[in-house]
């Protein structure tokens, strides 16, 4: 296990949410980041710790060192993580103005169900990952 653990708080039954998350297991190879849904308890209480609504948040949340990064401030900070072209990709994204990158980004978040469905239930993680769920 990682010696310090950032947690990922997603939407569990968002596809482009659960997309997001087969992408970090994929890339986060030093096993840095946990998960957890927020519909389980603790990505409720890490939603509602940082002022975001544990029913429909607009944007996933990850908290870091006890702090929490949202929108694409969030995305950037684990890309980054990942290193190599990664760390290019969340360098490009921060060039970016804020000013456009985060409503653009709260748009989708907002429409993700529309745009990419829903699941009837919660993703459950492969068992030599579940390790990195917190719920």
């Amino acid at each position: 296990m990682a010696e310090r653990e950032d947690v990922i708080v997603f939407d569990g039954v968002c596809v482009l949410c659960s997309r997001w998350v087969d992408f970090v297991l994929r890339h986060d190879h030093a096993g840095r980041f946990r998960l957890a849904a927020m519909q389980g308890t603790h990505g409720r209480r890490l939603l509602q710790a940082h002022g975001l609504s544990a029913d429909d948040p607009a944007s996933f949340l990850l908290v870091h060192d006890g702090r929490g990064h949202t929108d694409t401030d969030a995305i950037a900070h684990v890309l980054r993580e990942f290193g190599g072209r990664w760390r290019v990709a969340a360098s490009l994204l921060l060039a970016t103005p804020r000013l456009c990158r985060d409503p653009a980004y709260r748009w989708i978040a907002r429409h993700r169900y529309r745009l990419f469905g829903r699941r009837a239930s919660c993703r459950l993680p492969e068992p030599a990952q579940s390790w990195r769920f917190l719920d």
